[in-house]
């Protein structure tokens, strides 16, 4: 008998990326704004969402983010409300494809395995990458995690826990794969998931080498997730 049993995956850039590259949002967001841009797209990643007060709704959170970045460079948090609300008409949350090796690791998952799926996103935005992408029927379990719906977003374990019980998975038996160390394994970890760490690198920015907790396994990439079942 294999290690698990069932295995699930995070959305946002663990199966798919945004066809919208960050440099491109962050100019057309200035655009719209009348203060110069005075942080980068390498500060807006800068920041722990998991810190971030829950929000409930897309433009709630962006303004959490702007006002976290201002606090960081020394930003007016005046200007946050406006960033964010530009920040929603420039995001093309449908604008999706997926990431590197994804499609190939879904398929060899989806023929072995029972597959879940835990996004922190609302049904009506996640749904639709899903459809974009050609995956909507792809899981056995589907758990969005959204605030306005009753759902803690990660890392709290109870979207973890739901996406277990509709599973009938043991927590032991079950991988988690996603991007985010903060969101993806230290809520796996804390709900007693094993988890597979594929962090998303960027020129400008380096995932850390030693993060606590450690994850079960830690991939370069997508295409190494068969090697780890």
């Amino acid at each position: 008998m294999g290690a698990f049993d069932a295995v699930c995956f995070d959305l946002d850039s663990t199966l798919c990326v945004s066809e919208q590259s960050d440099a491109d949002i962050h100019a057309a967001v200035f655009d719209r704004v009348d203060p110069d841009p005075f942080f980068a797209p390498a500060d807006v990643r800068a920041v722990d969402a998991t810190e971030l007060p829950t929000a409930h709704s897309d433009r709630e959170f962006y303004e959490h983010l702007y006002r976290a970045i201002c606090a960081d460079v020394g930003g007016d948090p005046a200007h946050a409300p406006a960033l964010a609300a530009a920040t929603v008409d420039v995001v093309d949350e449908t604008a999706v494809t997926f990431r590197q090796g994804a499609r190939e690791a879904l398929a060899h998952v989806r023929d072995r395995y029972e597959v879940g799926l835990v996004t922190n996103g609302g049904e009506a935005a996640q749904t639709a990458k899903l459809e974009r992408l050609g995956v909507a029927d792809a899981f056995d379990a589907t758990v969005f995690c959204d605030p306005s719906a009753g759902v803690e977003p990660k890392p709290a374990t109870e979207p973890f826990e739901r996406a277990l019980a509709a599973l009938d998975a043991a927590p032991e038996r079950t991988l988690y794969v996603g991007d985010s160390h903060g969101a993806d394994v230290v809520g796996a970890h804390r709900a007693g998931l094993r988890s597979a760490w594929v962090p998303l690198v960027r020129h400008d920015s380096a995932p850390p080498a030693d993060p606590d907790p450690a994850p079960t396994h830690r991939l370069d990439g997508m295409a190494e997730l068969p090697s780890v079942l």
